[in-house]
């Protein structure tokens, strides 16, 4: 079992972090919120309306 340890250890863990950018660190428009804002409200109709709409 000792032998699938040493496989999955051996590479490295880190030093590649100051390349790698995630969604919070990164500054947005309002344009884009009002896009999301409107992908939201016709995911919603469709989820919820149509359903009600047919039922």
């Amino acid at each position: 079992m000792s032998d699938h340890t040493e496989e999955y250890d051996s590479h490295d863990h880190g030093g590649n972090e100051a390349g790698r950018v995630t969604s919070p660190m990164q500054e947005f428009s309002m344009s884009q919120v009002g896009t999301g804002v409107a992908v939201t409200l016709v995911g919603l109709v469709v989820v919820f309306g149509v359903p009600l709409l047919l039922g």
